[in-house]
């Protein structure tokens, strides 16, 4: 494996650009892949070969249209990151533009020459290659492979977009601007273009540093599930989320009080339709819960699966698996004996393959930020239990939700009253225009199948009415016992209204 991992380490150096990311996500699967691999490939996460600085520096005076001297007070000729897509050096702005944007360190990132042709050969030969695989039966039955190369080319051509990586970095700050956890750079646009990028500098203690981390006085074991969350967040709640969170992109950065956690490079960026954000929650929540039926249905809603598949057995197979491995860290699984695994495998595995199963657009970089999130968690303690960060965010989400199903219940029967306030006096002006002979009637029958529907009509409203109180006191009570209970009582005029209207003499 080592060896292995060598090769990939030169091949990926050698190559560079989109290569480069891939041996990235490998360092990073610490919860995955075994320590001969990641250990190998940890370089990739912040150190590629630096470009001279000599071709960095006419690079970034192309774009900015300026000598470094006049853009800059200073610019240290070593850089302090070389990464796949770019180059970072330290500088200082000078005095108007310290005085105007209040800041005076800061990062300039510059392009790598040339990464445009590179991340265009990169994306040639995965077109190839999707277009191969797209002939293979077992894959074009369950990936659009094109569609999903299609995804990463706008995805990776964003990246190397500095304006965009700057909009992505100012609205990702925004998400987060009354959240103590965490922090983003500032952007410096007077010094930004394409494919120039000048920040405020944030560098302080890499993530994974765990000895760092310590030396400051912050517990790696309090790091790992605030990062968990952070990312729950941003995922199921804001839709809007940092699809590279590798060591490099991270920084511990302590404060007077605490620390928080320090987000870097944009230029990968996730989004979350409602409606597969709606699926990831439900996906949650089935999952803390051990739901294996609700897992398949979440499943179903996120589109993982066809709505034809016929999906009993894998509601019996998911039943089957949380009832043993649920729970379980990554490193508590690993010490499971793999007879196990293989035993599940030979019972379930043919139920797996027949099911239609496909990866839905959007959801590549999901699954990308939620392995990174694991990895890195799994760096700071090795045997952190995804599951314990899970459990508390999953039962805030129902908790959301059921404040979200009272709301709506709220609407509802707000919505059905005013029908039923509005509903008599309409009924009144058709008889008005009925008596003023505005509505012509040769049936002495139409008159009374009128009044009848009316009273059937008012007993519907009241009927629905009632449930929608019942069903939102009920709800409601356990939380606010005052409210839920004058629900609950409140819903008894309606019912009577509704038991007892078709028997008063019409």
């Amino acid at each position: 494996m080592r060896r292995f991992a060598r090769r990939f380490h030169v091949l990926a150096v050698d190559l560079g650009g989109l290569m480069t990311k891939v041996g990235q996500f490998m360092s990073s699967r610490l919860d995955v892949l075994p320590p001969e691999i990641t250990a190998e490939l940890e370089g990739l996460q912040d150190e590629v070969p630096a470009v001279p600085f000599e071709r960095i520096a006419a690079a970034a005076e192309a774009e900015l249209g300026m000598p470094l001297e006049r853009a800059f007070a200073s610019v240290d000729p070593h850089p302090i990151a070389a990464a796949s897509l770019g180059q970072a050096h330290r500088a200082r702005l000078g005095p108007l533009d310290a005085m105007e944007t209040g800041l005076s360190e800061v990062v300039l990132k510059v392009q790598r020459p040339g990464i445009d042709d590179i991340v265009a050969v990169d994306l040639a030969a995965l077109r190839k290659v999707g277009g191969w695989l797209s002939r293979v039966r077992l894959v074009s039955d369950r990936v659009d492979m094109p569609s999903l190369v299609e995804e990463f080319a706008v995805t990776s051509l964003e990246e190397i977009d500095y304006l965009h990586e700057a909009a992505n970095s100012e609205r990702f700050a925004a998400l987060f601007a009354d959240d103590a956890r965490v922090s983003v750079p500032a952007v410096v646009w007077e010094r930004t273009t394409r494919r120039v990028l000048t920040l405020q500098d944030v560098t302080a203690i890499k993530i994974t540093d765990v000895d760092g981390l310590r030396a400051a006085g912050i517990d790696p074991a309090e790091v790992a599930p605030v990062f968990a969350e952070v990312m729950f967040d941003q995922l199921f709640t804001h839709g809007f989320f940092h699809a590279d969170p590798h060591p490099g992109n991270l920084f511990v950065t302590p404060r007077a009080e605490g620390w928080r956690l320090t987000f870097i490079d944009f230029g990968m960026m996730g989004e979350v339709p409602a409606t597969l954000r709606g699926g990831l929650r439900k996906l949650l929540i089935a999952a803390a819960s051990r739901d294996g039926r609700g897992l398949v249905d979440a499943i179903r809603d996120v589109g993982v699966l066809l709505p034809s598949a016929d999906t009993r057995e894998l509601e019996r197979a998911m039943t089957h698996l949380f009832g043993r491995f649920g729970g379980m860290g990554f490193a508590e699984l690993r010490e499971v004996d793999p007879r196990e695994f293989r035993a599940f495998a030979v019972e379930f595995g043919d139920v797996v393959r027949a099911l239609p199963f496909q990866l839905p657009e959007n959801f590549l970089l999901v699954i990308r930020a939620m392995s990174l999130t694991s990895g890195v968690c799994s760096a700071l303690v090795p045997s952190f239990n995804l599951w314990d960060s899970v459990e508390p965010y999953a039962a805030q989400l129902i908790e959301d939700e059921r404040g979200n199903v009272v709301d709506d219940l709220g609407r509802e029967a707000l919505e059905i009253a005013g029908l039923a306030w509005r509903l008599p006096r309409r009924a009144d002006a058709l008889i008005t225009r009925i008596e003023d002979g505005d509505v012509a009637i040769e049936s002495p029958r139409l008159e009374r199948r009128v009044a009848r529907l009316e009273r059937t009509g008012r007993r519907l409203v009241s009927a629905t009415l009632f449930g929608g109180l019942l069903i939102g006191g009920a709800i409601l009570r356990a939380d606010d016992p005052v409210l839920g209970t004058v629900l609950l009582v409140a819903s008894v005029v309606p019912l009577l209204h509704a038991v007892l209207a078709g028997r008063l003499p019409g």
